[in-house]
């Protein structure tokens, strides 16, 4: 059977990770898991999340069933942060002789769910097509991303990382967290890039430790299940109540469309989009670097590197007028929101200066309006201005955001495989 589970959180506490840890744990008098629970981020930009708009999902082999959907059910309800507001948790069950006939609907639906808007109408429509078991609270938001995990667990080809979460003991939720930042940093130093995101070297921040109160401790991002448990053994900290691995569709960019044309771009969606630079980046008061591109269809879009991505807006700065680039962020608010850039190719700066003398060195001056340059002590004349072409101090290849402006979903370069752009991974 497999069980999905969303939307148990909220921005005060709780997690449905902790949740799909403790399951995972629990589930075992029931049966036996046959693989690594799932970790799904879905539509990074949906104003209604809770924190990282993430649902899990479990796959149990069990002779019973019923006991386990109501064993999960009574979890969620007495877990879930249901005095949250935005708190609306779902679940939903496939079981083994419903899953052929869902896959292709559900994994659909779990695509759409990373890259899209979807209503808890269609999900509740595709629960009663389809005749899968499934509980709704409140307003059943949670169905969208319970339905996604299970469509994510029928559909196992997708891109994937692994995540260590380390879980605080129960009493000290809410408290502040006891760890040695220094051994983070002496962790990364042995595992990147197998391992990334556990630190931020250039901006010297430990950014895999939440600030919320919750109870995750830490998570380890990488590769594979054994060096990303290897990294957590490295690290010290206040006693854990529990682990667990999950594979995840974190540093993947499913959540990017490929898109041809500007004019296509919707709101609340995230793209990978070709332009040329069409106006020159400036700096608006709260720090954020804002420039335009616009494409051959003749239409632009705004495009922003936030303050928190820090240093990465110091390269945006260099970019100027006819620059060709790409760029992967997600569209609010009428503008993209930059999360990675490839700088395709670099359009010639030019400098323009009234020519020299040749026979004294000096600057010629203006000889009057359409008469060209003369020099004023030797009278040498000359008919045009000299342009001069600067070298550029930025060049090709892609660039990205740090660590601590980085989404979960967004693919950071050491993963990348670009044979014909260089890539500058931010450390």
């Amino acid at each position: 059977m497999i069980i999905g589970i969303d939307d148990t959180d909220s921005r005060e506490g709780m997690c449905t990770t902790y949740l799909g840890a403790l399951l995972m744990e629990e589930l075992q008098h029931y049966g036996s898991m046959q693989e690594l629970p799932i970790l799904v981020r879905l539509n990074p930009t949906i104003p209604y999340k809770t924190r990282g708009n993430a649902c899990v999902g479990i796959n149990i082999a069990t002779s019973c069933p019923d006991k386990v959907m109501e064993h999960v059910i009574s979890r969620v309800s007495e877990m879930s942060a249901m005095e949250c507001e935005m708190t609306n948790p779902g679940v939903v069950f496939v079981q083994d002789d419903e899953a052929n006939r869902v896959k292709d609907t559900l994994g659909t639906f779990f695509l759409r769910a990373v890259r899209t808007v979807l209503s808890i109408e269609e999900a509740k429509s595709i629960i009663a097509e389809t005749g899968l078991q499934a509980r709704g609270f409140k307003n059943g938001r949670g169905l969208i991303g319970a339905l996604a995990a299970c469509g994510a667990m029928l559909n196992p080809g997708w891109d994937h990382t692994f995540e260590y979460l380390a879980y605080r003991q129960r009493g000290k939720w809410g408290t502040p967290r006891n760890v040695d930042k220094d051994s983070f940093f002496v962790a990364d130093d042995a595992t990147y890039p197998a391992t990334w995101d556990t630190v931020d070297v250039s901006n010297g921040l430990v950014v895999c430790v939440p600030h919320s109160p919750d109870p995750v401790l830490y998570g380890i991002r990488g590769r594979d299940p054994d060096v990303v448990k290897r990294t957590a053994g490295m690290i010290i900290s206040e006693p854990l109540e529990r682990s667990c691995i999950y594979c995840t569709n974190q540093g993947t960019d499913m959540h990017l469309i490929p898109i041809d044309s500007i004019s296509g771009i919707k709101e609340m969606q995230s793209y990978i989009v070709s332009g040329s630079v069409s106006c020159d980046p400036f700096t608006i008061p709260g720090g954020h670097t804002i420039f335009s591109i616009s494409d051959n269809s003749g239409s632009s879009v705004e495009c922003a590197a936030f303050e928190p991505t820090k240093d990465f807006r110091s390269l945006v700065r260099k970019l100027i007028q006819g620059d060709a680039i790409k760029v992967y962020g997600s569209f609010m608010n009428k503008s993209l929101n930059i999360e990675k850039i490839e700088i395709v190719s670099l359009a010639p700066l030019v400098f323009t200066h009234n020519p020299e003398c040749a026979s004294c060195g000096k600057r010629m001056e203006s000889a009057g309006r359409g008469q060209g340059y003369r020099c004023r002590k030797c009278g040498t004349r000359s008919s045009s201005l000299v342009q001069i072409q600067q070298k550029r101090d930025i060049e090709p290849g892609m660039y990205e955001v740090p660590p601590c402006a980085r989404r979960h979903l967004a693919k950071p370069l050491v993963r990348m495989q670009t044979p014909q752009s260089k890539i500058f991974p931010f450390r």
